[in-house]
């Protein structure tokens, strides 16, 4: 892993605020524990309650003049922008990886390309924004339905796929004539800074992109001030179900209109008619990208019993030839999360689980805690945490059903509801399930983990509301204002 650290110890670099188009350091900053290192690679400035103000102001101030730009103009910085981020992109990558631990493979060809791809689509999108005229039912009446930019919306933000979601919020409500302040995680305030500084080179007018960031202790006090001020006039929130109850009450109190797209708990299904091989190695890929650190992952295996025997066998081989190749551990973002996810496999187990696959942890050395050994479990019943809540991790559980509608009452038993995957040759059945699944996206063939600017993405239940992406992406972020007039 490509590890980024400054030279001269965690004080060598604050990484600044974004407001008003210029890099703004505060009286206060706070330590970014990398995974990698196990100690501090450098500190962040801590946004204060009159960086919050300046910024909003920042904001609603240039809207008026960027919320008339011309198509044209929005096409052009958000496409400089890209190819900014595409330059960049070993550096970015390494933010990534430094800041969160990912796998610099992950970072440099996967989550920062989706970003970029992300990027130029949005851009592509801003000249289709339009409205209609519709034909009025009384004589001598028309009128115009028009489509118009909130004005500053706020984006809340993650850590576990920091361009991406950066993007998304931010150039989207950029490229729909909005001004924007993130709220950016303090987990990969760099990562997110950089995105500032793409758009700031790209030549993006001052006020219109804004970055915050500040300690955990803060934010809540941060995110309420922002959501309360009357200028703010959307939320999008990525991030935990626990986490988006909070952002979306404050929402309510406040009557203002948000966007959430929470956490999964998502199923693969493979039914007796299932390419094994393909099933096999899509499993793997959803549960353990990213160190199983994606919304999207593949926490819950429910295998039909005709073929459950021959599956894991054919996953226990693919896991032990994976486990001798030389490849770097899967590190999750903090000890504390590693301790979270050793308590959901230590209480399964001791409620009868049975460790299924697991990597050779004999000569591990992991001095910052953050190193977790990929995991499969068997044995499981319907309500042990493991099988119910979020794992967030590189741990899956798997059970055995014996027709195809247990699987779908099995797959449907939770309150999440983002994505899902159906391994099956006959695609008639495969989209009959398809329709059958509580889930924003259902994969036919394929892993769990799907996300692609021309999808909408998004989900049910308490996997949020709203969608990412495509048109219906450009669409929550534009007003619908309807003008008639007497002819």
């Amino acid at each position: 892993m490509t590890v980024y650290q400054e030279p001269n110890g965690t004080d060598a670099i604050v990484v600044p605020l974004w407001i008003n188009g210029e890099q703004k350091t505060s009286s206060s900053s706070f330590k970014v524990i990398s995974p990698g290192l196990g100690t501090a690679c450098w500190r962040a400035a801590t946004a204060s309650k009159g960086d919050v103000i300046e910024a909003i102001d920042a904001a609603q101030g240039a809207f008026p003049s960027w919320s008339k730009t011309k198509p044209s103009m929005r096409v052009k910085i958000l496409l400089r922008a890209a190819d900014i981020m595409e330059h960049n992109i070993d550096e970015y990558a390494g933010f990534m990886a430094t800041e969160m631990g990912a796998d610099i493979g992950v970072a440099k060809f996967f989550v920062t390309p989706l970003s970029i791809c992300m990027l130029r689509d949005i851009a592509s999108r801003i000249s289709s924004i339009c409205g209609t005229v519709p034909v009025c039912q009384d004589e001598g009446t028309s009128c115009i339905v028009y489509k118009e930019p909130y004005g500053v919306t706020l984006g809340i933000v993650p850590w576990n796929a920091p361009y991406v979601f950066g993007i998304r919020a931010a150039a989207t409500a950029i490229a729909t004539g909005n001004t924007t302040i993130l709220k950016a995680s303090e987990l990969t305030p760099r990562c997110y800074w950089a995105i500032g500084k793409a758009f700031s080179e790209a030549g993006l007018p001052p006020g219109v992109l804004n970055i915050l960031t500040c300690p955990p202790f803060d934010a809540p006090n941060i995110v309420n001030a922002m959501i309360a001020h009357p200028a703010v006039k959307k939320i999008n929130f990525t991030g935990s179900a626990s986490t988006g109850r909070k952002v979306a009450r404050a929402c309510g109190e406040n009557l203002k209109p948000c966007l959430m797209e929470l956490g999964g708990k998502n199923s693969a299904i493979i039914l007796p008619d299932a390419n094994l091989n393909k099933a096999v190695t899509e499993c793997i890929a959803g549960s353990f990208l990213n160190a199983g650190q994606i919304c999207m992952g593949t926490d819950r295996i429910i295998l039909h019993a005709e073929i459950a025997q021959p599956f894991l066998a054919g996953l226990k081989a693919a896991l032990t030839a994976m486990s001798k190749q030389p490849a770097p551990l899967p590190r999750v973002v903090s000890s504390a999360s590693k301790d979270r996810l050793q308590s959901l496999v230590s209480s399964a187990l001791a409620a009868g689980a049975e460790m299924v696959f697991r990597g050779d942890t004999d000569e591990v050395i992991d001095k910052s805690g953050t190193i977790f050994i990929p995991a499969i479990l068997g044995g499981i019943k319907d309500d042990m945490e493991i099988w119910t809540q979020e794992s967030f991790g590189p741990v899956a559980a798997y059970m055995v059903v014996q027709d195809e509608d247990e699987a779908v009452r099995l797959a449907n038993t939770t309150e999440y509801g983002l994505s899902a995957a159906v391994f099956t040759k006959d695609l008639r059945k495969g989209l009959a399930i398809a329709k059958r699944l509580e889930s924003g996206a259902v994969h036919i063939n394929s892993m769990t983990i799907h996300d692609e600017p021309a999808l909408p993405f998004g989900g049910i239940k308490s996997s949020g509301w709203g969608r990412f992406n495509a048109a219906s992406g450009m669409e929550e972020f534009l007003v619908t204002k309807s003008v008639t007039w007497d002819d």
